[in-house]
Formats: structure tokens, sequence, C-alpha cells
């Protein structure tokens, strides 16, 4: 028989019922896909959701707007291609860079799982779906808890950055995903509010400048107005206007063809975005004082490029009064005019000397940026050889590694940067503080030239050498040890109007070495043994009293 007494207990299952089925539904609205959403109306919603820090990010433009009026470079390119790049820069040659963040937690794939686990079909996809569930329930936000750095020592990274020989440190203090890696207050999704609840960016800065060692930093931040984009194509956590601080804008990316400038690139960039960006990139250099700034391609799309020219002359008006000497901007492709900072390219070297000074930028690991489990590495000799052919064409090699998420650095890595600054401690002369000669090198391997060609170049041999000068010497880099005990050098022939050889010498070796300067090139008897591996450097004088003339 039916009790009376059971209403009240029938009502209440009722509501609660109509309850749960009411916010499944909601939560299920919160993740739908928004891709019919006009752009204005989805960048609306990141400003509102961003507009907790707005007076401070007003105090910041405002900043930049009052330095650009009272220092001598103005936000033009007219005033910026005035710019001379450092002489600390060129003396450097090698710098180390960091790719370090949340996206090292899942470790599969590449620094750009963020995006790739929204991209239905992609391994990233799929690997999330089966190792972390659906992406309207486990999303990027939910790796940042995971991303603890608990091991994270930024002493022991200085020192073996120090001991790899390089000059200067450039990790990345925001990636394309919008973590930021720094103690910004602009935002709450930073390493110093959540996961490793530590200004990671700020302590490695003491240590790598405690070190003896430059530090710069990197920003992405401009290209997170489109990386999450993918996500609205899907039910996922990028449509949740609750996240929306995180996940940015994420606008559909137009992107254009590859190889053409960004002015062909037409994705949604509000002015609220670009005015973000600049403040962001002037916060950097108000909390940190970076000797180098690096920025990814993106910084030359056409609805950036004026904030561009803002952020430049403020930031090397700021260095000059910070640091007594103007900072370095590395930029790549078409980004900026050519004179007003750093080319950079991305897995690539040129063929030839470049007048104004560059700079290659280039992983120790083959398939990501950032750590994932199963990378492979290039070896000491490759990066040492790498190293030396940009030297010899007037440029720097910015050699990135992928820490875990524990803050841990691979064996492995750890291993070739030893290996090349075993390299350097006994060559470095030959390649710290030197300049171009008049050619870069001979020999019949040639590099293949542009960006992301750079494991494309075959192997050097006895007969490939590559030149450097400093001062009245002249280094010769032999990048393959002779088996015959005789390196010969074809560019030095004993031709008229040349001058007479001094001395040769073979750094890291006492040995005096007997050398002939002949009609095909310069004779050198070299020892049995290399005093390092992987290339050598002679060391060459030239008697500047007297000229060879002819009979």
């Amino acid at each position: 028989m039916f009790s009376h007494r059971l209403l009240p207990i029938l009502k209440v299952g009722k509501l609660f019922l109509l309850s749960a089925a009411v916010s499944m539904a909601q939560a299920q609205s919160a993740t739908a896909p928004t891709t019919t959403q006009e752009p204005a109306s989805i960048d609306q919603i990141w400003q509102k959701a961003s507009s907790k820090y707005d007076s401070e990010r007003a105090t910041l433009l405002k900043k930049v707007d009052t330095v650009n009026q009272q220092g001598p470079f103005r936000a033009d390119w007219e005033s910026l291609q005035k710019y001379e790049v450092p002489e600390w820069y060129k003396d450097a040659k090698f710098g180390i860079f960091i790719h370090w963040g949340a996206y090292s937690v899942p470790a599969f794939g590449s620094e750009w799982y963020p995006r790739n686990m929204y991209v239905p079909e992609s391994p990233e996809y799929k690997h999330h779906l089966a190792t972390y569930g659906p992406q309207d329930k486990f999303g990027y936000k939910d790796f940042l808890p995971m991303f603890k750095a608990e091991h994270f020592d930024p002493v022991a990274w200085a020192e073996l950055f120090k001991k790899s020989g390089a000059k200067y440190v450039v990790p990345v203090a925001e990636h394309h995903d919008g973590f930021a890696m720094y103690d910004s207050g602009l935002s709450d999704w930073t390493a110093a509010k959540m996961g490793p609840h530590r200004d990671t960016t700020g302590e490695l800065g003491k240590a790598v400048r405690a070190a003896g060692l430059h530090f710069g930093l990197s920003s992405h931040r401009v290209e997170h107005n489109f990386f999450l984009g993918v996500g609205r194509s899907i039910s996922s956590d990028v449509n949740d206007p609750q996240y929306a601080a995180f996940y940015g804008p994420a606008h559909n990316w137009l992107s254009p063809p590859w190889g053409v400038p960004l002015n062909d690139d037409f994705t949604y960039v509000s002015s609220s975005w670009a005015d973000d960006w600049l403040a962001r990139s002037a916060e950097l250099v108000e909390k940190y004082h970076p000797d180098i700034v690096y920025f990814d391609w993106w910084i030359g799309q056409a609805s950036i490029r004026p904030n561009l020219a803002k952020f430049a002359a403020f930031y090397y008006n700021s260095s000059l009064k910070y640091d007594h000497h103007v900072g370095v901007i590395n930029f790549k492709d078409y980004a900026m005019q050519e004179h007003s900072a750093v080319l950079d390219l991305e897995r690539g070297q040129l063929g030839d000397i470049r007048p104004l000074y560059w700079q290659t930028d280039t992983s120790v690991s083959n398939k990501s940026w950032g750590y994932i489990k199963d990378d492979t590495f290039k070896s000491p000799e490759f990066v040492v050889h790498q190293l030396i052919d940009i030297v010899s064409k007037n440029g720097n090699l910015l050699l990135n590694i992928g820490p875990r998420s524990d803050g841990t650095i691979p064996e492995e890595v750890q291993q070739v940067l030893l290996d090349v600054g075993a390299w350097l401690s006994v060559n470095g002369e030959a390649i710290y503080g030197t300049r171009p000669w008049r050619i870069y090198g001979e020999g019949p391997t040639k590099v293949a030239a542009g960006s992301f060609h750079d494991t494309d170049t075959t192997g050097y041999t006895a007969e490939d050498f590559r030149f450097t000068t400093k001062g009245d010497v002249l280094y010769a880099i032999g990048l393959g040890w002779p088996t015959n005990g005789e390196a010969v050098i074809r560019s030095l022939t004993s031709t008229v109007g040349t001058e007479h050889l001094q001395s040769v010498t073979l750094l890291g070796s006492d040995e005096n070495l007997q050398f002939d300067q002949r009609a095909d090139g310069l004779h050198v008897r070299i020892p049995v043994r290399a005093p390092a591996k992987y290339a050598y450097a002679l060391r060459i004088m030239f008697d500047h009293s007297s000229h060879r003339t002819g009979s």
C-alpha cells in the first residue's frame, strides 16, 4: 500500500534530480562548441574575464608612453633602425634556450600539446582521450595542478649552463598556452599562483646572473590569441567562459601560406588583445630587466606591429637606463625592420656571412622543444659543428633544452651540454669574442640554408674549415681530423701580395707545428691525436712587417 509519508521524500528526490539535470545541462552548454559565435563577441568574453587587471594594465601602457617620450628611441621604424647590437652579445656566441611549462606534464607529441589535444584525429587528441578522458571533462587547465616543479633547482641549472660554455640563458616566460612562468601582476594563471607556486623565472634569473651569465626572456604570448581556438570546434572546456582568462580569446587562426609575410594573416585581433600583449611584454622588462627579449614569429602580424614598435622603443630605452647598454630583441622572418633588432632563424642556418648580426635557435631534442618521453637528441658533435659554422657567418647559437615537469633536466641533455662545454674549454678562444674573416670557410660541405633545415646538412670532412678572427689572429677551425697527419687550408696560398705567416699553433696543444705555405694552400703537420673531440682550431699569426712581392 502507498504511504503518504513518502510524498515529501519523493518530492525532494524529484527536485534533486531536476536540479542535477539542470546543472548537467548547464555544464554541457558551457562546454558546447562556439565556432558560430562572432569573434567580437568571443573577444568580449575574454576582455570581461581579464578586466580584473584593467588598472594594472593601463598603468603599464602609460609607462610605455612616458618612457618613449623621454628616451632616445621613438616608436617608429626609422628611429628603431638606428639600433646597434651590443658588443657583449656579439662576443657571447652561445646561449641556452629553455621551453618548460605545463605541457611537460603530458610529455607527449610536442610543446603544442595544449592545442593539438583539441584537434580531432590528431595523435595528441587520441592520446588525451585514452589517458585523461574527454576534453570537456579534463582540459589543459587540469594539468596545472600536476605541474609541481618539485625538484627545480635554479642554482644547479645555472651551474650546468655555465659548464656548457653558454654565455646567456633565455627561458620561455610564457608560451602559446597562456600560462605565465613568472610572477605576473596581470593574471591569476601563473606559476607563482598555482602549480609550482614559485616565480621560476625570477629564481632562475637570480641564479644565472650570480653565475656571471646574461639573462634574457622569451615571450610567445601573442600567439595565444588563436592557439586554443581549435577547442571551440568540439565540446571542450575552452568554450567555458569561466576559463576565458586562461584560454584567451581563442580565435580562429586564419593562417597565411607558408613562408609569406604576416601581412597575409587575417586572424581576428582586437585592440584590447594588442594592448594586453604590450602591457605583459612591458611587465617582463619592468620586473626582470632582461638582456635579451626573444619573440616568436607572430609579432609581425599586422594588428600587432604598431604595438611592436612601441615595445621595441620602450625596451631599448629602458635597457639603457637599467644596464647602460641597449638590449637585444630576437625576431623571425619579416616581423621587424631588419636593422631594428637581431634576426633569428628557427632550426636553420645561413649559407654565407650576413653583415648584420643574426642568431640560430634550435633544440638539442629533435621532435619537440618541450620535454616529451620518447624524444631523440642531437649529438654534441652536431652542436659543436653547428656552432662553428654559425659563428663563422657572424651569428650566435641559442640551443634549447626541455626540462621535465618536476624540474629535472634529462641526463642525455646534460651530457650533451657538458660535452659541448668540454670542447669550448679547449677551443673557446676561436669562438668567443671573434668576428668573421673575409670568407666564412672552405671545403666541400655546405649547409642547407634556411629555417627548419639544420639537420639536412651532410657530415663534414677533413677538408672543411671555418674561419674566425680576433684582432690580428686568424683561426682556422677544422671540422674533421686528417688521417694522414696533415691539414691543408686552400684559402691560405702563397700568392702575390699575401702576408708571411709568423706562427701556426694548435689550441689545446703544446707541440710545435711544422707548416709550409705553398701555391695550393697552407700545409700544417698536426699531432697524431686531437686535443679535443669533434673539431680542432689552428691559431694563425701573420708577419705584418713584410709582404710577398712578385719576381
